[in-house]
């Protein structure tokens, strides 16, 4: 059996914390061949008497456990996408252009018979701010324009709003913004430079104050949550609770809100191909649906001794068994 990851260069990955790579040494230890590729190597020929295929030059991985130097390279060979037994689009955000050729091209590769995960089509269906929307009775008050004048009344309304840009990752651009102690001036020059001057769509939601106990990951594979979530709980007096924006990771078991919630959006984006989900809650909100490169698997492995890779690995395995 051979597995191929679609992601950023290998040489990038942190092998203390990297999700990805907790997949791969997984599928290594079960003697499931490794290999990976970028985006940017897909590509298709036709038009002439073949009938053509996405085809990639792949990197056939040695994943040994040496520290920093965590694989060996074992060849380089152009293959079409199809032969392999599985590919995993693994690549992380930003969901820009490219990100999104590179679904066209999976789904081409689909066609010509390869199994990808999370599926193409699904990954663009479900823009990880605003997938939220399909389930309104679990997220918080929210409004999604682009114009900055409904967005002021919005903040005004609610008193204290978060603001984010639909295409951010990590926490960038993401304000809080209080009547309370921002003069209107302020409101409407923040608003004014996200949605720059009413050309770019944002999101506003009414703040959460049970961010203070963190911004919780929730991980679902095929539907099925994870029975530990990683709570990111600010630091300093900081909003949010990224860990890129320097959150603390604390593993906790998943909780009766977090459970409601899947329960509800679990089943519905296993059956459109999500293979892999990670859901942000806070308190008891919905707040993003994750779907291009969810993460936190060996923070949770490493708190809680829960083997997240190994339970994404034996869903995999069971939808390679079940019929396409």
């Amino acid at each position: 059996m051979n597995l191929l990851f679609v992601a950023d260069p290998v040489e990038t990955f942190n092998p203390k914390k990297d999700s990805t790579l907790a997949m791969m040494r997984e599928a290594a230890r079960r003697g499931i061949g490794v290999w990976a590729c970028e985006p940017r190597h897909l590509q298709w020929r036709g038009g002439g008497p073949d009938a053509g295929a996405v085809r990639a030059r792949c990197r056939h991985l040695d994943v040994v456990d040496r520290g920093h130097q965590w694989f060996v390279e074992i060849e380089q060979l152009e293959r079409a996408v199809r032969d392999f037994d599985v590919v995993l689009m693994r690549k992380d955000p930003p969901f820009d252009a490219e990100y999104f050729n590179a679904t066209h091209m999976l789904e081409q590769a689909e066609r010509e018979g390869a199994r990808v995960f999370n599926r193409p089509r699904a990954l663009r269906d479900h823009p990880e701010k605003l997938a939220i929307l399909e389930w309104p009775a679990h997220i918080p008050s929210t409004l999604v324009s682009r114009d900055p004048a409904a967005l002021r009344e919005f903040a005004l309304e609610q008193r204290d709003v978060i603001v984010k840009p639909l295409d951010g990752m990590g926490g960038a651009g993401v304000f809080r913004l209080r009547s309370e102690d921002a003069p209107a001036a302020n409101l409407n020059v923040t608003l004014e430079m996200l949605t720059d001057h009413g050309r770019h769509t944002i999101m506003a939601q009414r703040f959460v104050p049970e961010i203070i106990a963190g911004d919780k990951r929730v991980i679902l594979i095929d539907g099925q949550a994870v029975p530990w979530m990683l709570a990111r709980i600010p630091q300093h007096g900081e909003t949010r609770g990224n860990l890129a924006a320097g959150g603390l990771g604390v593993a906790q078991p998943l909780g009766k809100a977090e459970a409601a919630i899947v329960a509800h959006v679990g089943p519905e984006l296993a059956a459109r191909g999500l293979l892999l989900v990670g859901i942000d809650v806070i308190g008891d909100r919905l707040t993003e649906i994750n779907v291009t490169s969810p993460t936190c698997f060996v923070e949770i492995r490493d708190q809680s001794g829960f083997d997240v890779a190994a339970m994404f690995i034996d869903a995999l395995c069971a939808k390679l068994r079940a019929p396409a």
